[in-house]
C-alpha cells in the first residue's frame, strides 16, 4: 500500500511540476529553458545605482570580463546611464556572484548555477565561473519593462545542462572567415550556453594557419587568407574568456588538395599536378600513408600547432577518403599487402593509429568523423557522428560507437548548411529513444552544429548559423521534454533581436545584399519576395559541387533568403487554420497577404534594370498574378473555369526553382486554389 501511495504522489508531483513549467514557458522567453525555474511575487527594478559584487577564487577574470559586458549590454538595451562602480567589494550590491572555482574548460567541468531574483537583492551562485557566466546569461533574458521602467523578472533559476559538449563548427577553409566575424559567433554561442567551438581550418580550399616550420603552407595554399599564431591565441583567449572551449581541425588524410599544393612529395600521386581546389566538393588528393615522411611531417606540424589550442581533443577529419590514389599507387598496393591491410579502410585506420599515438605524445585525444570508426580503432578515439539516415544509414553511427566503447559526438541532424528549417532540427533528439546503460550514456558528450563553407562568405555565414542555431542550442542544454515548437519559435523571435544586439549580422546584411541587387534602390519589393522564398536545400543549389566555386558571387538574390522565410511561416499556419475552421480573421489575414503580393509586381518593375532582377522577374509576376486570381474569388465568391486553369498554370510555373531559391508559399496557395474550386466554381 505505501508502495502504491508512493507512486502516486511522484505522479501527481511531476504532474503538477510539469505543468508549473509549461505555464511559466509560455510567459518568459529563455533559450535555453532552464531545468528549473520558479515564480515570486517580487521584481528587481533596474536603474543607475545597479551594482555588482563578486565573491570566488582570486582568480576572477572571467566572470569580472563578463560582468563588465554584462552591464554595457543591460545599459543598450535598456538606455539606463548605469554610474555606479564596479566591481564593488561591498557584498550589499545589486547583484551578487558566488563561485568556488576557476573551470580548466574540460568536458568534466560544471556550468550548474542558481539564480535568486528578489526585490532588493540578486543572487547567482555557482560551483565554476563558467556556471556563473550561463546564470549571467539567463539573467539578462529576464530583463522586462513596462511604460514606466525595466525590470527583472522575479524568479528563482535551478539550471545545468544535458550534454557536457555543445559545439558549433565554423568551416574557415572554403571560405575565409576573419576573426571579427569568429569573435562575434563566439559571443552569441555564449549567449545560448554553447561551450565548443570546432574550428574546421584545412580543407581542399586552402590551409588556414600560420606555421613557421611549414611556411610553404600559408604562402602557397591559402590565397594569404590566414590565422597568424598570434590571432588563433587571441580567439583561444576569447572564447575561454566566454566558457567556451576550441577544438581544431585538420583534415587528412583526405581532403588534402591545399596542403599537397605546397608539399607534392606527400602525395599519392606521382606527377600529379596538386593545386588549391576552387571547386566544392569531394576531390581524389590524399595523403601518401605508406610514407614515413608523412607522418614525420605531420607530427612536426602537430608538434608545432597544438600549444595554440590548451584543449585535450585534437579533430583529425578523417572523412570522404575514396581512396581512388591509393588504388592507383603501386607502392601503396604492397605497403597494404606487407602489412596485412585487405582494404583502403584498413588503411586509413593503420594512418589513424600513427596519428593517435603522436597526439597521445603531444598529450591530446584524437577524434574524428565517423568513418574512422572501425574494428581497430582505439577507443580513446572520439567518434564525431555526421552520417545518418540522409546518407542511406539507418540511424545516426552515435549509439553505435557509444555501445562500443567510444566517446561521441552527434552531428548528424544537425548540419545547418543544408538550409533546413528549425523545426526540421528542433525536432530531433541527440539520443532520440535509444536505451543506454549509465556507462554508454557518459560516453555521448554531447552534440555541434555544422557550417560547411561552400556557399557562405563572412557577408552571409551569420544568416545560415542564427537563429536556428539557438533553438538547437536548446536540445543541447535543456530536458528532452522541453521540445514543442510552437513555443520555441514563441521564445526564439526575442532571441533573434538580442543576438542582433550582439553583433550578429544575420538580420542587417540581408538588406545589404538586396541593396546591392537593386542597386541602392528602394528594396521593399525584394524584401516582400524574400520573405516568401528559401534558398534551394540540401546542397541542391551547388549542382553536383560544381556551380559554385571559391569567387563565385555570393550576393544574389538567394543569399538574401534564409530557411524558415518569415511570411511563408506565417502565411502556412494561417491558411491551415482557416481550412480547418474557415475563421474569418484567418480569410482576412490570408487576404492581407495577397493583396500585398498582388501589389508588389508593380514595385518590383520600378526597379528591375539589371539583370540580376530581370532574371526575376518572370517569378515576381507570376506570384503576382496567382495572388491576385485568389484574391479576387475571394472577394466576389466567384470562381471560372478560366480562372482555374491560369492559377494551375501559375502554380506548375511557380513550383520549379528560379535563381536558386524555391517558392515556399506553392502549397498553400495550392490549398487555396482548390478552396475556391470547390466552393466558387459554378
Amino acid at each position: 500500500m505505501k508502495r502504491v501511495l508512493t507512486i502516486i504522489m511522484l505522479s501527481l508531483f511531476n504532474y503538477y511540476y510539469f505543468y508549473s513549467q509549461s505555464s511559466l514557458i509560455e510567459k518568459y522567453n529563455l533559450m535555453p529553458w532552464p531545468q528549473e525555474i520558479n515564480e515570486n511575487s517580487a521584481s528587481f527594478n533596474i536603474d543607475e545605482q545597479l551594482t555588482i559584487h563578486i565573491s570566488g577564487e582570486d582568480a576572477k577574470q572571467r566572470v569580472h570580463n563578463n560582468a563588465v559586458q554584462f552591464l554595457r549590454r543591460l545599459a543598450n538595451r535598456t538606455g539606463i546611464f548605469i554610474d555606479s562602480g564596479f566591481p564593488i567589494e561591498n557584498k550589499n550590491a545589486s547583484i551578487n556572484i558566488n563561485f568556488d572555482a576557476v573551470s580548466k574548460l574540460t568536458t568534466e567541468s560544471d556550468e550548474s548555477y542558481s539564480l535568486d531574483i528578489k526585490k532588493s537583492r540578486i543572487s547567482i551562485n555557482a560551483k565554476t565561473d563558467v556556471g556563473a557566466l550561463r546564470g549571467l546569461e539567463t539573467l539578462l533574458q529576464l530583463v522586462h519593462f513596462n511604460k514606466s521602467n525595466y525590470y527583472f523578472e522575479g524568479v528563482s533559476v535551478s539550471d545545468s545542462p544535458r550534454f557536457v559538449w555543445r559545439g558549433l563548427m565554423i568551416d574557415a577553409a572554403r571560405h575565409f572567415q576573419p576573426v571579427d566575424v569568429i569573435k562575434r559567433n563566439l559571443d552569441a554561442m555564449a549567449s545560448v550556453k554553447m561551450n565548443v567551438f570546432h574550428w574546421h581550418l584545412t580543407d581542399d580550399q586552402g590551409f588556414r594557419v600560420e606555421s613557421k616550420v611549414f611556411p610553404r603552407l600559408q604562402e602557397v595554399a591559402a590565397d594569404g587568407l590566414f590565422y597568424t599564431q598570434e590571432q588563433i591565441k587571441d580567439v583561444v583567449k576569447y572564447a575561454s574568456n566566454l566558457g567556451i572551449r576550441v577544438v581544431p581541425e585538420f583534415d587528412v588524410p583526405g581532403h588534402a588538395s591545399a596542403i599537397l599544393a605546397a608539399y607534392p612529395e606527400l602525395g599519392s600521386k606521382e606527377d600529379y599536378n596538386y593545386n588549391v581546389e576552387r571547386f566544392s566538393g569531394v576531390f581524389n588528393p590524399t595523403l601518401n600513408p605508406s610514407k614515413e615522411v608523412t607522418y614525420l611531417f605531420l607530427e612536426t606540424l602537430f608538434r608545432e600547432i597544438t600549444p595554440l589550442f590548451p584543449d585535450e581533443y585534437f579533430h583529425i577529419g578523417g572523412d570522404e577518403n575514396e581512396g581512388k590514389h591509393w588504388d592507383g599507387n603501386e607502392e601503396i598496393q604492397e605497403f597494404k599487402k606487407k602489412h596485412n591491410l585487405k582494404t583502403n579502410h584498413d588503411l586509413q585506420t593503420f594512418f589513424n593509429i600513427k596519428l593517435d599515438k603522436v597526439l597521445k605524445k603531444l598529450d591530446k585525444k584524437l577524434m574524428g568523423w565517423d568513418e574512422i570508426l572501425t574494428p581497430s580503432t582505439p577507443t580513446t578515439a572520439v567518434i564525431h557522428s555526421w552520417r545518418g539516415k540522409h546518407e542511406g544509414l539507418k540511424q545516426s553511427t552515435l549509439i553505435k560507437a557509444a555501445k562500443k566503447g567510444y566517446q561521441t559526438v552527434l552531428s548528424a541532424g544537425f548540419y545547418i548548411d543544408r538550409v533546413l528549417s528549425v523545426d526540421n532540427h528542433y525536432n530531433i533528439d541527440p539520443i532520440g529513444n535509444a536505451v543506454l546503460t549509465k556507462d554508454e550514456r557518459k560516453r555521448i558528450l554531447g552534440a555541434e552544429t555544422t557550417m560547411w563553407s561552400e556557399l557562405v562568405t563572412p557577408l552571409t555565414i551569420d544568416s545560415r548559423i542564427w537563429p536556428r542555431t539557438a533553438a538547437i542550442a536548446e536540445r543541447f542544454w535543456s530536458s528532452k521534454e522541453v521540445n514543442d515548437l510552437d513555443n520555441m519559435k514563441k521564445r526564439l523571435k526575442v532571441i533573434n533581436f538580442q543576438l542582433e544586439e550582439l553583433g550578429i549580422t544575420h538580420i542587417k546584411n540581408r538588406d545589404l545584399i538586396l541593396r546591392n541587387i537593386a542597386n541602392h534602390k528602394s528594396i521593399d519589393a525584394l524584401k516582400t519576395l524574400s520573405n516568401i522564398c528559401e534558398p534551394l536545400k540540401v546542397y541542391s543549389r551547388n549542382k553536383g559541387g560544381t556551380e559554385y566555386k571559391t569567387f563565385s558571387p555570393f550576393t544574389l538574390f538567394a543569399d538574401a533568403c534564409v530557411p524558415d522565410a518569415e511570411d511563408a511561416v506565417v502565411f502556412k499556419k494561417t491558411v491551415t487554420l482557416f481550412l480547418k475552421s474557415k475563421d474569418k480573421n484567418n480569410l482576412h489575414n490570408i487576404l492581407t497577404y495577397l493583396k500585398k503580393w498582388s501589389d508588389n509586381d508593380a514595385e518590383f518593375e520600378k526597379i528591375n534594370q539589371n539583370p540580376i532582377t530581370n532574371s526575376l522577374a518572370s517569378l515576381s509576376k507570376n506570384v503576382s498574378q496567382i495572388s491576385k486570381l485568389l484574391f479576387d474569388a475571394f472577394q466576389n465568391k466567384k470562381y471560372t473555369n478560366e480562372d482555374l486553369k491560369n492559377a494551375n498554370t501559375l502554380l506548375k510555373k511557380l513550383k520549379e526553382p528560379c535563381q536558386d531559391i524555391e517558392l515556399v508559399v506553392v502549397e498553400p496557395l495550392n490549398q487555396l486554389n482548390a478552396f475556391c474550386k470547390n466552393n466558387y466554381t459554378n
